[in-house]
């Protein structure tokens, strides 16, 4: 049954702070432009501020759609939904502000020691609306881990500390992809060419999540393994009969005599 309500629930942002992923949707206002859905989920990106407004960190990506529907019309709207337990969906609408990395705003929200590598922007949404539906539709799914890709990815991307845009550093990036969106909209202004040092949190050391294939992946990589397999085997069998025929035909002595 759908419910609705003015602001989230305080039973409803302790669900929040459990999940592990969440949705953004944004549109431009042109009618031939593109509608974007986002899926998120790198932990602790997400945040509460209280029943009203949330925000996140938005991070490096190969586009910036979010970013640019949100800077020209503000529409925004965010989902949870459950993976586990009882079901539900969450719905947040709201009213985005995009404040750009290096920005005042942006660091009053992001400290250095709790940045995550190639995080671009902090998005604060103010919500006007909170609706909940049932999710019976949606699949049960065990959480594994958080993926580390994008992190150590952008983490390589911001070594070249130097505050001047490097042409293979993170700044160089957000210049080329992330400076209009596919319709044409600006994205990022001022992130670019801002003169502070990125500094992450992100741990070159910690422990890479073990990936598992699906049996069509394993069984491509069993193929693949049984192939080389086969391959070494055959190279042994025709070397081996190679030296059998030179040596019963009188032929290995000249060979070895020459040697």
């Amino acid at each position: 049954m759908t419910k609705f309500y003015n602001e989230i629930p305080e039973s409803l942002i302790e669900w929040i702070k459990k999940q592990h992923m969440f949705w953004v949707a944004s549109a431009p206002l042109s009618p031939d432009g593109h509608i974007n859905l986002s899926p998120k989920g790198i932990a602790d990106s997400f945040h509460v501020v209280n029943s009203r407004r949330v925000w996140y960190q938005d991070l490096t990506g190969s586009g910036v759609e979010t970013i640019s529907y949100i800077r020209e019309n503000g529409r925004v709207t965010i989902l949870f939904n459950a993976f586990e337990g009882p079901p539900r969906i969450l719905r947040l609408f709201g009213t985005g502000t995009v404040y750009e990395y290096g920005t005042e705003e942006y660091e009053s929200l992001i400290s250095p020691e709790t940045r995550k590598s190639g995080s671009r922007a902090a998005i604060v949404i103010d919500v006007y609306q909170c609706q909940t539906s049932c999710g019976f539709a949606v699949p049960i799914y065990d959480f594994v881990t958080h993926r580390t890709q994008l992190l150590r990815m952008a983490d390589i991307e911001e070594r070249h500390i130097s505050p001047e845009i490097h042409q293979t550093g993170i700044k160089a990036y957000w210049a080329r992809k992330n400076s209009r969106s596919m319709d044409g909209l600006p994205g990022l202004l001022t992130a670019p060419d801002s003169k502070v040092t990125p500094v992450n949190n992100f741990d070159k050391e910690g422990q890479r999540p073990k990936l598992q294939y699906s049996s069509s992946r394993e069984g491509s990589a069993r193929s693949s393994d049984v192939n080389l397999a086969i391959s070494f085997a055959l190279g042994a069998l025709v070397a081996t009969t190679l030296l059998y025929i030179l040596s019963a035909t009188g032929k290995l002595d000249v060979f070895t005599t020459r040697a």
